[in-house]
């Protein structure tokens, strides 16, 4: 019986260790609490910053970039090549998220954009003037307003008018005291052929205008046609479009609509400087500076429309420190000769502007007294027929 016993203890001995003792169990359990902080040391919690945009330092961040209109047209290549390059140029390299919310001409994305962008400099919107003009006419649908968003960068672009020689247009003079109005070939009076619209009317230009057209290429063609007389194209398509038509005779160029300088007046647009502006033909005409609610309204729609034309923004509320990073990388971005080179068919030939006076030029130039909207409603319903809901 004692060998039995014996025996028995011997194999279970053998078969099952002691259990730890509790020192030992203890230690045990600490080394896997150690193990599990490292891994979260590592794998993403204590060394991986959290994302901020307000420390200079946009790690982790992703920019998303509204563009309210549809993909494949000019402003959404520009909104996209725009964002792509700032996005590699702010510290930390954030993502970027190009975002095309369409539908209204614009006005549907940019109303979405200020309901619900977050407000820490990641929702950058892109406007031009299909969503600018609407503004700036009081539309009933538009439910946003420019000067409750801040400017990160804008980027202009110029335009001239031309006319037809077999016309009778040589000269601005040639569109004043006609026996028989010109006529001048529009897409909408309610676009980005306000601007023109209203030169005309400051310089007492003699127009009839017809509407309806589907683009500036097809103006272009009607004035070779002789369908029309007087037609304006924008500085990337003056080369392909209107250059031969001068170069053969058959077109002039009559006057630029001018860029605004930084004092907010109307000069010369460096691409066309030796074509004179609406001012200078205004000045030629009447002998005298032009003045008052007309040349108000003139400037506003120049500096929005073509000066300012496209522009990135953000909530008015963000923090000054997201908004002074953005303009800080849109800025050195602009200055960097590799982008520049890159970028001269996309920008026209205009600056990319975001320097520290940004923000006061494009306010001055987004500011539209209430005798200007007054004086260019008036305008469309009694010269054009638009009434304005």
């Amino acid at each position: 019986m004692t060998s039995t016993l014996d025996l028995t203890a011997t194999e279970g001995s053998a078969a099952d260790p002691p259990p730890p003792a509790r020192r030992t169990a203890l230690a045990i359990m600490a080394g896997f609490l150690v193990l599990a902080l490292v891994a979260a040391v590592f794998g993403g919690g204590v060394l991986h910053r959290p994302a901020g945009t307000t420390d200079g330092d946009w790690t982790g961040e992703t920019v998303e970039v509204v563009i309210p209109l549809a993909e494949g047209g000019g402003t959404d290549t520009w909104g996209r090549f725009i964002g792509h390059g700032l996005t590699r140029t702010i510290p930390g390299v954030p993502g970027f998220a190009p975002v095309n919310d369409a539908g209204g001409e614009g006005i549907v994305g940019t109303n979405r954009f200020v309901a619900g962008a977050d407000a820490d400099g990641t929702h950058v919107l892109v406007s031009t003037a299909t969503t600018v003009v609407p503004w700036i006419l009081d539309r009933s649908e538009v439910a946003y307003d420019f000067a409750e968003l801040t400017p990160v960068l804008a980027n202009g672009t110029g335009a001239v008018v031309y006319g037809r020689t077999a016309a009778g247009i040589s000269e601005a003079a040639d569109l004043v005291g006609r026996d028989a109005p010109l006529t001048f070939g529009g897409i909408s009076a309610t676009g980005l052929d306000l601007t023109t619209l209203v030169a005309f009317d400051l310089i007492g230009a003699d127009v009839e205008a017809i509407f309806g057209f589907e683009g500036r290429g097809p103006v272009n063609l009607a004035v070779q046609r002789g369908e029309i007389d007087l037609d304006y194209q924008t500085t990337s398509a003056w080369g392909p479009a209107v250059a031969p038509m001068v170069a053969d005779g058959s077109a002039v160029p009559i006057m630029a609509l001018g860029q605004l300088d930084s004092d907010g007046r109307v000069v010369r647009d460096p691409n066309f400087p030796d074509v004179p502006t609406v001012v200078e033909v205004y000045e030629q005409l009447h002998g005298t500076a032009p003045d008052g609610e007309v040349y108000d309204a003139y400037r506003s729609l120049l500096g929005a429309t073509y000066t300012y034309q496209k522009a990135m923004w953000v909530p008015a509320d963000t923090p000054a420190e997201a908004v002074a990073t953005l303009r800080t990388s849109a800025d050195r971005l602009g200055a960097d000769p590799a982008f520049q080179a890159e970028a001269d068919k996309v920008l026209g030939g205009y600056p990319l502007v975001a320097d520290a006076d940004l923000d006061g030029r494009v306010r001055a130039a987004y500011t539209v007294d209430d005798d200007a909207r007054a004086y260019v409603i008036a305008l469309l319903r009694d010269r054009y027929g638009v009434e304005l809901d």
